[in-house]
């Protein structure tokens, strides 16, 4: 009797001794639920490329033009070594995830061999009238491990019907052609530019449209989501991302995901495109459109002046790191390949990226966290260092300013903070802080707002053995999937 109580006492003493226990999934802590708009799969699917290129090319390429008037001849389309896979390889080298063409700009030449007009590829002298872009850049994108995706121009300034009904049902055969015949298409990029001065077939005139109501969009959209329900589409107000308001490259500080739709169209005010609108009542991401080269389609005189690493770097921390995807475009020269130039400035800012993200230095920390949803395994906070987008650090409903510490055995320098939210529950902090112990205080070094889908702070050399995240306004609960301190090379070759 005495020796079954006097084990009973170690057992129950051996329980007071430990720590709290974390909750198995087993136990059902419930997740947090969704707060306002969230973003679809196809968005999610895109949020996850955050880097991919424009290919700007077409008649303009050859006529030393960024808008070409629609009167072109199809036989000034003549590159002389064109190479898909060196254009892939490029931007695969570059770190991109995708690339969208201009299958059709502004002049209304097709790169493909289109049947609905004979102002395309297939009247040109490249190939004898055999070649279609689309359909090599599409499969070396594949072969490279690229998405790829389609730019197809609403405004045609060579098509007899444009601004008449009849251009919607050419419009739309043209969209099917493309969304049919060249696999799996990641995006369609509508442009905003619509209607002026053209050639129209010869009548040489201006043409003037409503862009509310010409293109009929519900409709036309609704052949891409039939065909391609995976793509996502561009506009200036979405329906799944949204212009960033310039073409700069430049997210605003903050970039809310959100955005007030109703009342918006393609080609509309530009009003809050730049920072989002929070709250929103639309999940509508930003997407930085900017250019390698002060123009969208190659010119030999631009060839000293396109960017350097350094300010691709730039533009990097200020899209991406501000939670919207870059779009760089990269436009092949006359040969029909990346210029030599472009491909070196690209290779030397990848490589500086890759050296800066290659160690995470927070995965050597012990993390205390305020508090833990739950005390759940699922929501722990060191899942935030494990590099999946859907495991995630969550806190109980009625905490949404916890903090997180990380103490390290020895001082870490780091110059880049990375910081990411869980999507699927939507955007939920809209305040935060980084402070390091500094002889026996916290010192803040940096704050922010918005987060989403990804927050990347470039914030000068700190060296600290604790650094504490602070979360300091939301309206619920945050679930982050990422905290990371990353050293980025003092050295960056011109």
């Amino acid at each position: 009797m005495c020796a079954r109580w006097f084990i009973a006492m170690l057992v129950c003493l051996a329980g007071l001794s430990r720590a709290p226990r974390l909750a198995q999934a087993s136990d059902a802590v419930l997740p947090p639920q969704p707060f306002g708009p969230v973003p679809t799969a196809r968005q999610l699917r895109w949020h996850e490329m955050e880097f991919y290129g424009f290919v700007h090319f077409t008649v303009n390429t050859f006529t030393d033009m960024e808008w070409g008037y629609g009167d072109e001849s199809e036989a000034v389309f003549n590159p002389t070594d064109f190479d898909a896979g060196q254009i892939a390889e490029a931007a695969k080298e570059a770190g991109m995830k995708g690339l969208i063409l201009t299958a059709k700009h502004h002049d209304g030449f097709c790169l493909w061999p289109s049947q609905y007009t004979e102002h395309s590829v297939k009247n040109s002298h490249w190939k004898n009238g055999k070649g279609d872009v689309v359909r090599e850049l599409s499969n070396a994108c594949r072969r490279h491990g690229l998405r790829f995706g389609v730019y197809l121009s609403p405004w045609d300034r060579n098509s007899k019907d444009y601004a008449r009904p009849e251009y919607i049902t050419y419009y739309r055969n043209q969209l099917r052609e493309l969304l049919t015949r060249y696999g799996d298409i990641f995006t369609v990029w509508f442009d905003g530019a619509n209607g002026g001065d053209g050639f129209y077939g010869g009548a040489r005139e201006t043409r003037k449209i409503d862009a509310r109501t010409f293109y009929d969009w519900e409709n036309t959209r609704r052949i891409v989501r039939e065909l391609m329900p995976m793509a996502v589409m561009f506009s200036d107000a979405g329906p799944d991302f949204r212009w960033v308001g310039n073409e700069s490259g430049i997210a605003g500080d903050p970039c809310w995901a959100t955005l007030n739709v109703a009342g918006r169209y393609p080609g509309g005010s530009s009003d809050g495109l730049n920072l989002g609108e929070r709250p929103g009542t639309d999940w509508i991401p930003a997407e930085c459109d900017v250019s390698i080269r002060p123009g969208w389609f190659y010119h030999e005189k631009e060839d000293a002046r396109v960017k350097t690493p350094a300010q691709l770097l730039e533009i990097y921390y200020k899209s991406v790191g501000r939670g919207a995807c870059l779009n760089l475009n990269i436009p092949p020269d006359r040969r029909g390949r990346i210029h030599e130039d472009d491909v070196r400035s690209l290779k030397e800012f990848h490589r500086v990226l890759q050296a800066t993200f290659a160690r995470n230095l927070a995965e050597k920390a012990r993390l205390k966290p305020s508090n833990v949803r739950g005390q759940a395994k699922q929501f722990a906070a060191e899942n935030l260092l494990r590099g999946d987008r859907g495991k995630y650090w969550a806190t109980d409903d009625n905490i949404t300013t916890p903090e997180l510490i990380l103490e390290f055995s020895s001082p870490v320098s780091f110059n880049v903070v990375s910081l990411r939210e869980y999507l699927p529950l939507g955007q939920r902090i809209e305040g935060f802080a980084l402070d390091r112990w500094q002889t026996g205080n916290w010192v803040e070094f940096a704050k922010g707002t918005s987060i989403g889908n990804h927050r990347l702070l470039r914030v000068g050399s700190v060296t600290a053995d604790k650094i504490r995240l602070r979360v300091t306004q939301a309206p619920v609960c945050p679930a982050l999937s990422e905290f990371g301190l990353f050293a980025e090379p003092a050295a960056i070759n011109k």
